[in-house]
């Protein structure tokens, strides 16, 4: 349930607009009064509908939409003089605007219109036309006022991606930092100590050698303990050259911080190393991606994501908990994720499972 816009300000206006109208039921009469409330309760219970409707649901809430442009018009038609049922055709648009392509709405806002106007016409309505022109305008403010609210939660969405991109790859390149920071201790440690001790020790070992201090012990020590804190040394490189590869899991919560929904859960192995920022940025805009169309297009509340060590291969598994359209279709976020991974000889695979939800499979080298 989209309970955030359930929330939005804009169904409070309306809902308030439908309670203003309700006094116009007056001028219904007899069997059509009981009539129009029970029209007039379809229509509320319709437009709430539509704040509820998963994406899955999609042909069923243009379904709903049209459906309230047809109770606006028997209201209108069963009693003309009742001027407040006038403005669910203003309702109307909102919604129509709101939720379908704008050419569309354009068409269907002008086809509903025409028939308010037969309506009127026929209803012996005074100056029918004015009368159409003039909610034709109010019509309009209400579909620029939601172009402008769409596109300011557009705009924010995307600026909430943004942010999430920026957070994830702060913590990739911090992560970066540290590494080759590791990397550039660990070669000042292999270069210099570790020369300056192999040095000193074969120094030592010729010293032993000697006659004159061969019977000293403390030569043999000196030389032994050079070697244990050579050996110590080599080892402390070595454990710095390897790391523990790059943060993808704190990169990854990161991205998905300030998305309220769908809620990640996060499955690394124990044996999952990434070093390469490459192959890290893959995997982030590959959950990212999924991200953005479980939330779009499948109203999950939460996605699996699984990494695995398979030999030379990273495998990445993502699913969510909620259910594709039936219309979905591959688009250019998922072409940028096909060519960013065939750009690593990578590769890709969606697919449903036996739920209707998108599952993602994709290989990586490791």
């Amino acid at each position: 349930m989209n309970r955030r816009r359930l929330l939005n300000p804009l169904n409070f206006a309306a809902l308030l607009t439908i309670g203003a109208i309700a006094p116009s039921m007056r001028f219904y009469e007899g069997e059509h009064r009981v009539l129009a409330w029970s029209l007039l309760a379809a229509f509320l219970l319709g437009f709430l509908s539509l704040s509820v409707w998963p994406p899955r649901w999609r042909r069923i809430a243009d379904g709903v939409i049209a459906l309230l442009a047809v109770i606006a018009l028997v209201l209108i038609g069963l009693g003309p003089r009742a001027g407040g049922m006038h403005v669910l055709l203003v309702i109307w648009a909102a919604v129509a605007f709101a939720d379908w392509p704008t050419r569309r709405a354009v068409v269907a806002v002008v086809a509903v219109d025409i028939v308010y106007y037969l309506l009127l016409r026929h209803g012996d309505f005074r100056a029918p036309l004015q009368v159409v022109l003039s909610f034709a305008g109010f019509q309009a403010f209400a579909a620029l006022c939601m172009h402008y609210a769409r596109s300011a939660e557009r705009a924010r969405d995307q600026l909430m991606r943004v942010n999430a991109d920026l957070l994830a790859t702060r913590v990739l390149l911090a992560d970066s930092a540290r590494g080759a920071e590791r990397l550039r201790v660990a070669r000042e440690l292999h270069d210099v100590a570790g020369h300056k001790l192999t040095a000193m020790r074969l120094n030592l070992r010729a010293l032993a050698e000697e006659p004159a201090v061969a019977g000293y012990p403390q030569i043999r020590m000196a030389e032994q303990l050079s070697g244990e804190l050579l050996g110590d040394i080599r080892n402390v490189v070595q454990a710095l050259r390897d790391g523990g590869g790059l943060d993808l899991a704190t990169a990854l919560r990161a991205l998905a911080s300030p998305m309220p929904r769908p809620r990640l859960q996060l499955d690394i192995a124990d044996d999952v190393r990434v070093a390469d920022p490459a192959v890290a940025e893959a995997v982030l805009r590959l959950v990212q991606e999924a991200l953005t169309n479980a939330a779009r297009h499948a109203d999950a509340d939460t996605l699996d994501v699984a990494l695995r060590r398979d030999g030379d291969l990273l495998r990445v598994a993502i699913e969510d908990d909620g259910q594709a359209s039936a219309d979905w279709h591959e688009g250019n976020g998922i072409a940028g994720m096909r060519e960013r991974l065939s750009a690593l000889h990578g590769r890709v695979r969606l697919q449903r499972n036996a739920r209707g939800a998108m599952r993602i499979d994709a290989e990586l080298p490791a």
